[in-house]
C-alpha cells in the first residue's frame, strides 16, 4: 500500500511541476526537401524518420515545393584501429560518423553555411567475440546517426521564417 501511495505521490509531483518527455524541436520552416544522401543511407533514413516525427513537417518531392533545401555534402562513417596487442591483433576501434551539409532556400539563398558534424566513439574489440562486436558496432553507428539527426533538427529549428 505504501509503495502505491509513494508512486502516486511521485507521479503527482512530476505532473504538477510541468515535467514532459522531450519532443522533437518545433521547426518554423515546415516543408523540407532532402538531397545528397545515397538511396540506402542510414543517416538519411534517420533524418527522414526524425523529420516525419516533427509536428507539421512535410518532406517534399521537389526542391521547388520546399521552404528549405537540405543538401548533404558528405555522409561518411569509418572505423579505424585505435590500439593493437603485441601480436598485432586489433584491441580497440575508433568509430566516426560525419555529416557535412548546408541548407538553402529553393532560390539559392544560404540559410546554413556548409557545416560539419562529427561524432566519435571508441569500442574494445576481440577476435574471439567478433560477431557480437560487429553487432555492437552497428548499434553504436545507429546511435551516432540518431544523435547527428537530432543535432541537425536543432539547427533547422533555429531557422526562422523568411
Amino acid at each position: 500500500m505504501r509503495r502505491r501511495l509513494f508512486t502516486l505521490a511521485v507521479a503527482a509531483a512530476l505532473a504538477g511541476c510541468g515535467f514532459q518527455l522531450r519532443r522533437p524541436p518545433e521547426l518554423q520552416l515546415k516543408r523540407i526537401y532532402l538531397t545528397g544522401f545515397d538511396t540506402y543511407s542510414p543517416m538519411g533514413d534517420e533524418l527522414r524518420r526524425q523529420l516525419r516525427a516533427s509536428p507539421g513537417v512535410v518532406l517534399t518531392a521537389t526542391a521547388a515545393e520546399a521552404d528549405v533545401v537540405f543538401d548533404a555534402l558528405e555522409d561518411a562513417r569509418e572505423q579505424v584501429a585505435a590500439a593493437s596487442t603485441a601480436t598485432g591483433q586489433v584491441s580497440e576501434l575508433t568509430l566516426r560518423a560525419r555529416l557535412r551539409f548546408k541548407a538553402r532556400t529553393p532560390a539559392g539563398r544560404t540559410l546554413i553555411a556548409p557545416a560539419e558534424l562529427t561524432l566519435t566513439r571508441d569500442v574494445s574489440y576481440s577476435e574471439a567475440s567478433a560477431l557480437a562486436k560487429e553487432q555492437e558496432i552497428a548499434l553504436l553507428f545507429r546511435s551516432m546517426h540518431t544523435d547527428l539527426a537530432a543535432q541537425v533538427l536543432r539547427r533547422l529549428a533555429a531557422l526562422g521564417p523568411g
